[in-house]
């Protein structure tokens, strides 16, 4: 269904994502607001790694209950409140991504809406119709 690239000319990616990915004309968006990482309970688990799996996991659930899964993501948008959580959250994305590879942006922020939120996932997913 996409169309990914890495055009000649391009620095190739550093980790685990591609350049552009073009999206066929007769395809459904969804744009997934910023998750947290805030479980369906409402608690907010301490650290880096159980709140990536938890903002994930949510995006994934949104994902399926529009009949779209990560297969579908085009675009994700990640903020961190720490440079030091990188690789910690790049192990639980890429677990959740497996093979898939969207575009991707990663921003370091000083502060997320609560000051327990150390993480947010937002994601832009599109299935042809």
């Amino acid at each position: 269904m996409f169309k990914s690239m890495n055009p000649d000319g391009v620095f190739p990616p550093f980790r685990h994502y591609v350049h552009s990915i073009e999206v066929p004309p007769n395809a459904r968006w969804l744009s997934v607001s910023g998750q947290i990482g805030v479980r369906p309970d409402g608690t907010v688990p301490d650290g880096i790694t159980a709140q990536t799996e938890a903002a994930w996991q949510n995006c994934v659930d949104i994902l399926r209950a529009n009949d779209m899964d990560v297969q579908d993501i085009v675009k994700v948008l990640q903020y961190l409140t720490r440079v030091e959580d990188r690789n910690e959250h790049f192990e639980v994305r890429n677990r959740f991504l497996g093979d898939h590879k969207p575009t991707s942006t990663l921003l370091f922020v000083s502060a997320l809406a609560q000051p327990e939120f150390v993480v947010e996932v937002e994601v832009i997913a599109a299935k042809a119709v």
